[in-house]
């Protein structure tokens, strides 16, 4: 990675920006899973990255955590070099909710809360971050004592998305938060991230394969296809046009190309 580090792109301007990717590309030996992408996340931003299965999508995710190794580029948090391994995340102010669930099945909802701030000493501010938790998810008052495992899928990533809060982090970071769930929970839980934006006003990251929903909750949109970043714009510019179609039909070249002169056209 030392060669990597002498042509590291210069560090940003002080922005309102919380992370940046630029020309962040990622390899697995002789493929090219990310290729020079380039995103920013402002404060309070709720930004959804879609495309279809094998885009990337969640290849971004990974290298934000430190889970797939970055051949080129580099990203900023806060405007600085993000240099720490994935355990370091949290004391960062990055909380991550994985794809399918990841509760502790065999704890109680209480307990499975509480591994969100392990961290935190401070039996006071313990209990405050308990309370401003349950007033976002007051369903699971009820439910403290409720082992997980026995819990509905969609219970279960309301605890998921709790616990990643209780560590009161900058940056909310969702790996395909509604994959699974029935489709009248799929809505509780897009409620729910716009919920904890308009109150909290945490930035969200998030991945997803719904596509009404995600650009009804998102600010901003990332299309990503084949590895490279197609589109970054306002949910209104995809919803008007047929970019997104077709990358998931397959015309990633056509859409890229529309995208382009469409940008050109607008600027």
């Amino acid at each position: 990675m030392d060669e990597v580090t002498l042509s590291m792109p210069s560090a940003p301007a002080q922005t309102e920006d919380l992370l940046e990717f630029q020309n962040v590309s990622v390899r697995y030996g002789g493929v090219t899973a990310l290729s020079e992408a380039s995103l920013r996340i402002s404060k309070g931003e709720i930004v959804a990255i879609m495309g279809p299965n094998g885009a990337g999508k969640t290849t971004v995710l990974r290298a934000l955590l430190g889970l797939a190794p970055v051949s080129s580029g580099a990203i900023y948090w806060q405007g600085r070099l993000l240099r720490a391994v994935t355990h370091e995340m949290v004391t960062l102010g990055i909380a991550f909710v994985p794809q399918g669930r990841r509760v502790f099945s065999h704890l109680t909802v209480q307990e499975n809360l509480e591994m969100g701030y392990l961290t935190i000493k401070d039996a006071s501010e313990r209990a405050r971050r308990m309370a401003s938790v349950i007033e976002l998810f007051p369903a699971l008052e009820e439910r403290r004592l409720q082992i997980a495992g026995t819990m509905s899928g969609g219970q279960q990533q309301m605890v998921a998305i709790a616990r990643a809060l209780m560590s009161h982090p900058k940056l909310l970071v969702l790996d395909e938060p509604t994959v699974g769930l029935a489709p009248i929970v799929v809505q509780s839980v897009f409620d729910k991230i716009e919920e904890i934006n308009r109150k909290t006003h945490t930035a969200t990251l998030f991945v997803e394969h719904d596509v009404k929903n995600a650009l009804d909750v998102a600010h901003r949109i990332y299309i990503i296809d084949k590895g490279l970043i197609i589109f970054d714009g306002e949910p209104n510019m995809v919803r008007e046009g047929h970019l997104l179609k077709d990358v998931f039909l397959g015309k990633a070249e056509t859409a890229a190309a529309a995208s382009s002169i469409d940008h050109r056209q607008q600027s």
